[in-house]
């Protein structure tokens, strides 16, 4: 528990984030997926991030994590946010694509992994969108950019040859 707590606020890359999210999937439910891509997009606010079905990919609001970032809250709430968003499409890659499965086992694993009232798993039960309460979003408009890819954000890649 205290190794992921560690990890997750020390962490300074998406990469980073999402080897802690491939590892405590793998310690709390056995499983694993290789080859994942993520991609930075404007999406609508009420959007954290989805997967679309039948591929590979990732794709996270870019303005959400922004908007965190930029209400001065601490790296390691800004790593939690990422960590849950990221988490919830992993799931989904991995199989499950009911929301309340997916839900419930988001929690679950940040219960086992980082403890009960850790931020993560307070977002977790609460929702990433929990972190907004007290910023002002209505008012962010920003012209949409280009998606763009995180190159270096799969360490590893491993192929069916």
């Amino acid at each position: 528990m205290l190794k992921y707590r560690r990890e997750l606020e020390n962490a300074k890359t998406y990469a980073e984030v999402w080897q802690i999210v491939k590892n405590t999937t793998e310690t709390s439910i056995g499983k694993h997926r290789v080859g994942m891509m993520l991609f930075l997009d404007d999406l609508p606010l009420q959007l954290g991030a989805y997967h679309p079905v039948g591929t590979n990919n990732i794709v996270l609001n870019r303005n959400l994590v922004e908007i965190v970032e930029a209400s001065e809250e601490p790296r390691a709430v800004v790593n939690s946010l990422i960590y849950n968003l990221l988490l919830h499409e992993y799931l989904h890659a991995l199989g499950d694509l009911t929301e309340e499965g997916v839900k419930h086992t988001v929690v679950s694993i940040a219960q086992a992994c980082f403890g009960d009232e850790h931020t993560t798993t307070v977002i977790a039960r609460r929702s990433p969108w929990s972190l907004l309460r007290n910023v002002p979003v209505t008012a962010r408009n920003v012209p949409k950019r280009v998606m763009r890819i995180v190159t270096d954000f799969e360490k590893r890649s491993e192929y069916i040859v």
